[in-house]
């Protein structure tokens, strides 16, 4: 598990096709390698990797054909910034929101504006994805744990205060830039509850009375 706020950005060394996947060499002067195992998880954009091996300076992960398919990774070329993120250990600060690293779908930047000194993103999600966003609820973006400030049929759109923009990759988004999305934790599992034929009596209406409407 992870909690959306990111510990470093990375770079981008290498990318090694590996039988039809790849296998990615990313480097980081902001994490402390020595102090990471083999097998360990590393989020990288938002997507939950497997650590195989460790340098000086960074760690390799291997990419499978499925998580190119369903992610931006797929878009890397050396040099490309990254956000990291290590799992959560119990006992640390929540800061941001429980975070998968199960990325949910691709979406797009549709536009970028100044906001004071936050910077707007208007962001498309895929039409099947759009009601899992919801006004005031929480989203990942590449990894990045981001409060909705508002939705409309087709985007929805998040703020990005100095802080957030400097520490990580989002600085650098323009209209048109591919970025991971996973959904809240929450609007999955409660989709599933209604889905579900039982006799709980878990409906649209019970949800709604108890505040989740």
């Amino acid at each position: 598990m992870f909690t959306g706020i990111i510990k470093a950005i990375g770079t981008v060394e290498r990318i090694e096709p590996q039988g039809g996947d790849l296998r990615l060499t990313i480097t980081s002067s902001g994490l402390p390698w020595q102090e990471f195992a083999v097998g360990e998880s590393i989020a990288v954009n938002g997507v939950c990797l497997t650590a195989t091996g460790y340098t000086n300076s960074g760690f390799t992960t291997d990419v499978s054909v499925e998580t190119m398919n369903v992610t931006s990774l797929t878009n890397l070329v050396a040099g490309s910034k990254v956000n990291l993120e290590p799992s959560v250990s119990l006992g640390e600060r929540l800061g941001g929101h429980l975070v998968s690293g199960h990325v949910d779908c691709v979406a797009s930047i549709k536009a970028r504006d100044t906001d004071a000194r936050s910077v707007k993103l208007d962001i498309e999600v895929p039409p099947e994805y759009r009601r899992y966003i919801a006004r005031k609820g929480s989203v990942c973006v590449d990894g990045v744990s981001l409060t909705v400030n508002a939705v409309s049929a087709n985007t929805f759109s998040v703020n990005i205060i100095p802080h957030t923009a400097a520490e990580t990759i989002i600085g650098d988004y323009q209209a048109g830039t591919t970025v991971n999305i996973e959904v809240d934790l929450l609007a999955r599992y409660l989709e599933r509850l209604l889905e579900t034929d039982d006799d709980s009596g878990i409906t649209k209406e019970f949800l709604r009375a108890h505040g989740y409407g």
